[in-house]
C-alpha cells in the first residue's frame, strides 16, 4: 500500500493558499479532490494543473455518509498502485469526514496517511467577526445539526450549509432554541478579496442571501435570560437567583420537607392533565414539577451535600446499569422480562442487605400508594393470590367483617375493618394493573368538576342550596354526567 498524503486548500481564494501547499500542488503528478467547487482550484487550472474530483459521486447518494465512504474507498483502491496527493477545502482536520474516516481506516487497515498544512476557514472568520474564541465557540455541522448539541452562551459557528435547503434545516433547528427574529450573520468567503457578511433575523435565513458551500452561520451568544429560556442553564441560574441573597425571600426561606406537598400536588395535577388529553397542561404541568425538581436540587447545593450534576450522573448510571438490552449486549423478549431483569439488577445492587422487602415502599403522602408497594414487593417473592378471583373473594369476606362491625362493632373495629376493606380493594387493583392512586385521583376530579356544574345550575336558579331536594341535586348531577359523555 502506497501512502496516501492529504493537504489543505485554504478557506477561500488563491491569495490565501500557502506556500507550501502550492509548491506541492505544483509538484505532484495526480491531484484528487473531494470537490472542483473551490475557487484555489479555478486560478491552479489557468496553471495547467489537472485534477480528478470526486463530484459525481455526490449525484448517487441520498445523504452525504456514504459519500464520503465511497470517496475513501476510491483513494484507498488508488493507492494500492501508486502514491495519493489528495486535496480538500481548508484544514483537512476542520470539517472534513473524508479525513476523518482516512484516519479510520490508518488505525483499523494500516494504511500510510500523511497530513498536512492548510488553512481553516475558522481564523479568517474569528478576523471578520472580530470575536475571540477563548471566550468559547462551537463548531457544528450544519448537515447534522442537533438542537441538543448548541450551548447558547458561545460563540456559535455552523459550517456545511451550501445553499437554501440546507439553510432551512439550520433556520428551523435554530427555532427549537432561539426566538424567531434573533440576529445572526451570514459568512461568505471570509478573508478573501469576496468576503461578504450579512446581519439578518433568524427566520429570513434560507431567503435574504445567497448561500454556497464558502458560507458560514453566525450565531452570537445570548446576552440576556429572556433570549434563552429553552436552555436548561437558563432554568437553573433563575433558581440559583432565586435562592441567592438577593432573590425572592419564599424560595430562600424552602426546604425539602417544606417542598414535599407541592411535588405531590404538582404530580396531581399533570395526572389530570394526562387524564385530560390536554397537551397544553401537560407542558405547564411538567414545568412545574421540574421546578420542584430544580428547586431541591438547589438546596441540596446551597446546604453542600449534594447537587444537580450528582442528580444527573446517578439517574444515568442507573438507567444505563438497568438497561443491559439497550446499553449491553443482553437480550429481552418481551417488557415482562424487561422488568424481571430490571428487578434482579435491583436485588444484586443492594447486596446481601438484610433489610425487610418493604423496606423504602412507605409513601407518607399517600396510603393508597402504600398499599400498592407493599403488596406488589410481597407478590414478588410468591406471597400473593394466584388469580384475582382469590383476590375478590378476600374482598368479599372482608365487606362482610366490615358490614358485620357497622351493626355491634365499635369505631374503633369498624375504622379496623374498614381499613382491611380498602387494602383489598387495592390487592383487586393491582390485578388488574390500575393505579388506585391515580384511581382516586382520577375520582376527586371527577367528583370536583361534576360538584361544580351543580353548584353552577344552583346558582343560575337564583336559589340556595338548602332550597333543593336531594332528587333535584341529583337531577343536576347526572346532567353533568350526560354532558361529560356527550
Amino acid at each position: 500500500m502506497h501512502p496516501i498524503t492529504v493537504i489543505g486548500l485554504g478557506a477561500s481564494d488563491f491569495n490565501q493558499l500557502p506556500m507550501g501547499v502550492y509548491k506541492k500542488l505544483k509538484e505532484a503528478k495526480k491531484i484528487f479532490v473531494r470537490t472542483l467547487d473551490h475557487p484555489v482550484l479555478e486560478e491552479l487550472k489557468k496553471e495547467g494543473l489537472s485534477f480528478i474530483s470526486f463530484d459525481n459521486i455526490y449525484e448517487k447518494h441520498d445523504n452525504f455518509q456514504p459519500v464520503y465512504e465511497e470517496i475513501v474507498a476510491l483513494l484507498i483502491e488508488a493507492a494500492e498502485k501508486e502514491p495519493i496527493l489528495y486535496a480538500v477545502p481548508g484544514h483537512p482536520l476542520v470539517a472534513e469526514q473524508t479525513v476523518q474516516l482516512l484516519i479510520k481506516a490508518e488505525k483499523e487497515r494500516k494504511i500510510p496517511l500523511t497530513i498536512e498544512g492548510g488553512q481553516s476557514f475558522l481564523d479568517p472568520i474569528f478576523a471578520s467577526l472580530k470575536i475571540d474564541p477563548i471566550e468559547g465557540f462551537q463548531l457544528l455541522d450544519g448537515t447534522n445539526l442537533s438542537v441538543h448539541d448548541i450551548n447558547m452562551r458561545s460563540h456559535v459557528l455552523i459550517a456545511q450549509v451550501y445553499d437554501q435547503f440546507s439553510a432551512s434545516e439550520v433556520k428551523l433547528t435554530l427555532m427549537e432554541k432561539y426566538r424567531d427574529d434573533y440576529p445572526v450573520t451570514v459568512v461568505t468567503a471570509a478573508g478573501s478579496s469576496n468576503e461578504q457578511l450579512k446581519t439578518i433575523p433568524l427566520y429570513e435565513l434560507d431567503q435574504a442571501v445567497e448561500i454556497n458551500n464558502l458560507t458560514t452561520i453566525y450565531v452570537p451568544p445570548v446576552n440576556s435570560h429572556l433570549d434563552a429560556l429553552k436552555d436548561w442553564v437558563t432554568f437553573r441560574k433563575i433558581i440559583a437567583i432565586l435562592r441567592g441573597p438577593e432573590g425572592c425571600p419564599w424560595d430562600r426561606k424552602q426546604t425539602h420537607e417544606s417542598l414535599k406537598k407541592y411535588l405531590i400536588e404538582e404530580t396531581h395535577e399533570f395526572i389530570a392533565a394526562v387524564d385530560a388529553k390536554d397537551d397544553f397542561g401537560m407542558v405547564e404541568e411538567l414545568g412545574d414539577i421540574l421546578l420542584q425538581v430544580f428547586l431541591h436540587a438547589q438546596i441540596g447545593e446551597d446546604e453542600g451535600y449534594f447537587n444537580l450534576e450528582e442528580v444527573l450522573e446517578n439517574i444515568s448510571e442507573k438507567m444505563i446499569r438497568r438497561h443491559p438490552h439497550v446499553f449491553g449486549d443482553i437480550q429481552v423478549k418481551d417488557a415482562e422480562e424487561v422488568v424481571s431483569n430490571w428487578e434482579e439488577i435491583k436485588k444484586l445492587e443492594k447486596g446481601n442487605e438484610e433489610d425487610s422487602l418493604l423496606k423504602g415502599e412507605f409513601r407518607p403522602s399517600s396510603s393508597l400508594q402504600t398499599s400498592y408497594n407493599y403488596q406488589k414487593k410481597a407478590a414478588s417473592v410468591g406471597f400473593d393470590w394466584p388469580n384475582v378471583s382469590g383476590a375478590l373473594s378476600k374482598f368479599e369476606e372482608e365487606w362482610n367483617e366490615f358490614k358485620e362491625e357497622l351493626e355491634k362493632g365499635s369505631n374503633e373495629t369498624r375504622l379496623d375493618e374498614f381499613g382491611d376493606v380498602l387494602f383489598t380493594l387495592v390487592n383487586v387493583a393491582r390485578f388488574y394493573k390500575v393505579s388506585p392512586e391515580e384511581a382516586m385521583v382520577h375520582a376527586n376530579e371527577k367528583f370536583a368538576r361534576r360538584f361544580r356544574f351543580v353548584e353552577e345550575q344552583v346558582k343560575r336558579s337564583g336559589k340556595s342550596f338548602k332550597e333543593f331536594t336531594l332528587e333535584e341535586l341529583d337531577q343536576f348531577w347526572n346532567e353533568a354526567k350526560r354532558l361529560e359523555r356527550e
